[in-house]
């Protein structure tokens, strides 16, 4: 599979589980890409806002993420980083529950699910499973979670079912050329 090059930013409306927005801003790093993003949401009577800096190597494997929550009357801030071939640190202490991971996945953030499509380069037919380090927003634990995509036939957008068995969750999301979200059902909407 082979991805238009991306925009030089991009946003979405969250809507949902959650209102609010996310901006992300992408730009070439020494080793990969640099992607800058900051979400903010109402979620559950919970107000947060998420600044996030993550670094993507060459094949679209997460190498950190660095990850600020502000939230009514605190900030908290935590770093992962791999070796990128799935051993993963948690604020500099091995993680192990996290071995094999190749993505992280931001709750706040529909930016994230465009990480495994782009490194795993499904053909039309193809499944893979894709577990992910998870960042929950709320309190930025992380924890991991198991996930699925399979690559459906395009229409006007690229397809996948995706399912991510500890939420019961499952849901046909559609990406542009770029491999950037453009709807994520009860999640977000690209905005521009």
């Amino acid at each position: 599979m082979v991805f238009a090059p991306l925009p030089s930013s991009a946003a979405w409306r969250q809507h949902g589980a959650r209102t609010g927005f996310e901006v992300a801003y992408f730009r070439d790093g020494e080793r990969g890409l640099v992607v800058e993003g900051c979400a903010t949401a109402v979620e559950d009577g919970q107000t947060w806002a998420i600044d996030y800096r993550l670094r993507i190597d060459s094949d679209w494997r997460t190498r950190s993420a660095q990850i600020t929550g502000r939230y009514p009357g605190a900030r908290h801030a935590i770093t992962v980083q791999t070796d990128g071939l799935g051993r993963w640190q948690v604020d500099g202490v091995h993680a192990p529950e996290l071995d094999g991971c190749l993505d992280v996945d931001l709750a706040a953030s529909a930016f994230t699910n465009a990480l495994p499509v782009h490194r795993l380069g499904l053909a039309v037919g193809d499944a893979a499973d894709a577990p992910a380090v998870y960042v929950d927003a709320t309190d930025l634990t992380v924890t991991r979670l198991n996930q699925h995509y399979r690559r459906l036939a395009d229409t006007t957008a690229q397809r996948y079912d995706y399912r991510a068995p500890r939420f019961d969750f499952e849901a046909t999301l559609e990406y542009d050329d770029s491999g950037l979200i453009l709807d994520y059902p009860g999640l977000a909407t690209r905005a521009d």
